[in-house]
C-alpha cells in the first residue's frame, strides 16, 4: 500500500476521554472548535496561517463574543479534521487509501488551497493521489471504497470518478505486462532464488488470466460496482466472456445460496437490486458470451426475489439463444403459485418457443443466401430435441403436470429434432407409471407422440413387455421389430451421445447420424414392402389358414390375431380401423390422429 508522511514535528495531540482533544503546550489555547461531537482545543494562529475558512469562522466568532465554533457537517468527521489540524501545526501525518479522500475532502471544506500558502494540505493530497494513488490497482480499489462515507464531497471533487476511471484503464491491461499484486490473495512473483551458478533471477508462479482483475473488485458495493463495470464496457477493449465471468463472480459472492435468504424481507430489495443490476450489465450480444446455465440460474434468483418484467424479459431472450448448451438441472425452475405443479413448465414452453422461432429466422435468412445443407444446420436442434425428451422424464412424475402440458411440451420441437425415440419413450412410460388415473384415450393420445420406427432395440424389447401401453402399440412395436428382423436391418444407434460441446461437433455429429437414420429407413421400408407383398401372396393361397403371420413369435401371432381379426370367421369382416393398421403398423387410431393430427409430433410418421 502506498504512503505519503508530512510534517516533522512529534505529534503533540492528546485525548482526554472520547470526546476532547487538545495539544500539549506551553501556550494556552484560544480557539475551540467541535466537529461533531469532538471538541478542539487549538491555537488560532497555526490554523489560519493555513485555513481560508477558519479565517472567516474565527473572524465571525469574534464578532458575536463566541468562543466556540461548531462544523457539524465537516467531511471526515473528527478523524480528518484531526489530519488537517496536524498538518497546521506541522506534526508529522501519513497519508493512505484509507484515509486520503477523508483529508482531501476536509482540505477542501477548509479551504487549505495555494492561495492561502504555498505547498498547502490540498496540492499535497492531489500530488499524492495523482502520483501513488491512481497508479495502484489495490489503493485504487480501496479508495473508491472510501468514497462513500464522505459523499458528495468526494463526488463533486471527481474522486469517485478518477477511480473507477483509473480501475477501468488498468482491467484492459495486457496480462502480459501486469507486475503488480493482482489479487489479495493470490502473487504475481515469487522471492528471488538463487540459481545454482549464483545468479539472481524472479519467475512468475501462474500465467496471469484475461480474468485476473475480476475478483478484486467484487467488494465494491453494487452500485459502485455497476459504474466501474459500465466503465470497463465503455472502453471497448474487454470481450464479453471475460465481462460475464465477472459478473457470475459477483453474483455467487454477493448472492445468498439459501431460498429463505433470497426471499426475506431483510435483504429482499438488496437482492433485487444486485440481480437487475447484473443483468442490465450483460455484454449486449446476446448470444455468444454468457453460458446458459449462468443465465437460467439467475432466471431463477431473478423469479424468486420479483424483479421487473423487463430484466426478465431480457434473460428469457438470451437463454432461448443458447438453449441447447442447458442442462435438464438448469431448466428445473421451481413454480411460483399459483401454479401448482413442482416446475414451471410454462415458462420452459415460452423458452423452446423462443428459440424455434429464432432458428425459423435463420432459416429463412440461410435460404435468401443460399444455403441448403439442412442437416449441419440443425446440429444445435438435436441438443435441444435431446434435452426436451430428459426434461419430460424428469417432470412426467409430477402428479400434478396435465396431459397437454407435457403434449405440449413435447411437440415444441420438430419431427427431425428427435432421430431418436427411446427418450420420449422413458418420459412417457415415466408419466404413464405415475399418472395412473389416465383413460384409455388418454393413454393412447399421450403413446401418438411416440414412432415406434425410432425406437432403438433395447427400448424396443421394453416397450413390447410393458404392460403400461396401449395395445395397439405393443403390436406395432412388436410387428416392426419382426419387419426389421426379417429384412435384416441394424437396430438403430441410440444417440445419446450427443454432446452440446461446440457447434461444430453437434453439427457434424447430427450429419452422421441423420444419414445413417435415413439410409437404414429407407431400407426397412423396402423390405416392409416386400415383406408384405409375401404375407398377401400366402394369405392369397391359403385364406384359412395362418401363414401370413408365420414369421412372427407366437405372442406376436396372438396379439396380431386378436387386434387384426386373423381369427377363423373374422378374416372377412374386418372393420376399417383394422384394414388402415394392416396397411401400415406403424399408424395411430383414427381418432387419435384426428386429436392431434397438425402437431408437429404426429409428423414423425412420415419420415420413413
Amino acid at each position: 500500500m502506498k504512503f505519503m508522511k508530512l510534517g516533522s514535528k512529534p505529534d503533540a495531540f492528546q485525548a482526554d476521554g472520547k470526546c476532547i482533544r487538545y495539544v500539549t503546550s506551553d501556550l494556552a489555547t484560544d480557539v475551540t472548535i467541535n466537529v461533531g461531537e469532538v471538541k478542539f482545543y487549538l491555537h488560532k494562529f497555526p490554523l489560519l496561517s493555513k485555513s481560508s475558512r477558519l479565517r472567516k469562522l474565527v473572524l465571525k466568532a469574534s464578532e458575536e463574543c463566541c468562543d466556540e465554533i461548531n462544523m457539524v457537517d465537516f467531511p471526515g468527521g473528527p478523524k480528518a479534521f484531526g489530519i488537517c489540524a496536524k498538518f497546521c501545526y506541522g506534526m508529522t501525518v501519513t497519508l493512505n487509501a484509507y484515509n486520503v479522500v477523508a483529508a482531501r475532502c476536509a482540505a477542501e471544506y477548509l479551504e487549505m488551497t495555494e492561495d492561502v500558502d504555498r505547498g498547502n494540505l490540498i496540492f499535497k493530497i492531489e500530488v499524492f493521489l495523482n502520483s501513488s494513488i491512481f497508479r495502484s490497482w489495490k489503493d485504487s480499489i480501496i479508495v473508491l471504497q472510501t468514497t462513500k462515507s464522505v459523499l458528495p464531497w468526494s463526488e463533486n471533487l471527481k474522486i469517485v470518478g478518477r477511480c473507477i476511471d483509473s480501475i477501468a484503464s488498468k482491467t484492459s491491461v495486457d496480462p502480459a505486462n501486469i507486475t503488480w499484486s493482482y489479487t489479495y490473495n493470490r502473487k504475481l512473483s515469487v522471492s528471488d532464488k538463487t540459481a545454482g551458478d549464483g545468479m539472481k533471477f524472479r519467475e512468475k508462479i501462474i500465467s496471469v488470466p484475461k480474468d485476473w482483475w475480476v475478483e478484486d473488485i467484487c467488494e465494491l458495493d453494487i452500485d459502485l460496482y455497476k459504474r466501474v463495470m459500465t466503465a470497463v464496457k465503455s472502453k471497448g477493449r474487454m470481450d464479453g466472456v471475460a465481462i460475464c465471468e465477472a459478473l457470475k463472480t459477483y453474483a455467487v459472492r454477493w448472492l445468498p445460496d439459501s431460498v429463505d435468504s433470497l426471499d426475506s424481507d431483510v435483504h429482499s430489495w438488496r437482492n433485487k437490486l444486485l440481480v437487475e443490476t447484473i443483468v442490465c450489465l450483460l455484454p449486449s450480444d446476446r448470444g455468444v458470451d454468457c453460458s446458459c446455465s449462468f443465465l437460467l440460474k439467475l432466471l431463477k434468483v431473478a423469479i424468486l426475489v420479483g424483479v421487473d418484467n423487463s430484466a426478465k424479459e431480457d434473460l428469457l431472450k438470451r437463454i432461448s439463444l443458447k438453449l441447447y448448451e442447458a442442462s435438464v438441472k438448469d431448466l428445473l425452475i421451481p413454480a411460483r403459485p399459483p401454479q401448482t405443479t413442482l416446475y414451471d413448465v410454462e415458462m420452459v414452453l415460452s423458452i423452446v418457443k423462443r428459440y424455434m422461432m429464432h432458428r425459423h429466422d435463420l432459416d429463412v435468412a440461410k435460404n435468401e443466401m443460399g444455403c441448403t445443407d439442412f442437416v449441419l444446420g440443425h446440429g444445435s436442434l438435436l441438443s435441444v430435441g435431446k434435452l426436451i425428451d430428459e426434461y419430460l422424464e424428469e417432470i412426467a412424475r409430477d402428479p400434478n403436470l396435465s396431459l397437454a402440458s407435457f403434449i405440449d411440451l413435447s411437440q415444441s420441437v420438430p419431427e427431425f429434432a428427435t432421430p431418436v425415440h427411446d427418450g420420449l419413450y422413458k418420459a412417457i412410460d415415466t408419466y404413464l407409471k405415475e399418472h395412473l388415473s389416465l383413460t384409455k384415450v388418454e393413454r393412447k393420445k399421450l403413446c401418438s407422440l411416440m414412432d415406434v420406427k425410432k425406437l432403438t432395440m433395447d427400448a424396443s424389447m421394453h416397450a413390447a413387455q410393458n404392460e403400461r401401453l396401449p395395445l395397439r402399440v405393443v403390436v406395432q412395436v412388436l410387428f416392426f421389430e419382426q419387419v426389421r428382423s426379417a429384412a435384416g436391418v441394424q437396430p438403430l444407434r441410440n444417440t445419446s451421445h450427443y454432446t452440446t460441446n461446440t457447434e461444430e461437433e453437434s453439427e457434424k455429429t447430427a450429419a452422421e447420424d441423420c444419414n445413417s437414420l435415413e439410409k437404414q429407413m429407407s431400407r426397412i421400408k423396402i423390405k416392409e414392402d416386400a415383406f408384405q407383398e409375401k404375407c398377401e401372396l400366402a394369405k392369397q393361397s391359403s385364406k384359412n389358414s395362418k401363414s401370413g403371420i408365420q414369421l412372427l413369435p407366437s405372442r406376436s401371432r396372438r396379439m396380431f390375431g386378436k387386434l387384426w381379426g386373423f381369427e377363423k370367421g373374422h378374416a372377412d369382416n374386418r372393420s376399417s380401423e383394422t384394414s388402415a393398421s394392416s396397411q401400415s403398423p406403424t399408424s395411430m387410431v383414427p381418432g387419435d390422429t384426428k386429436s392431434s393430427g397438425s402437431s408437429s409430433r404426429n409428423r414423425r410418421h412420415s419420415i420413413s
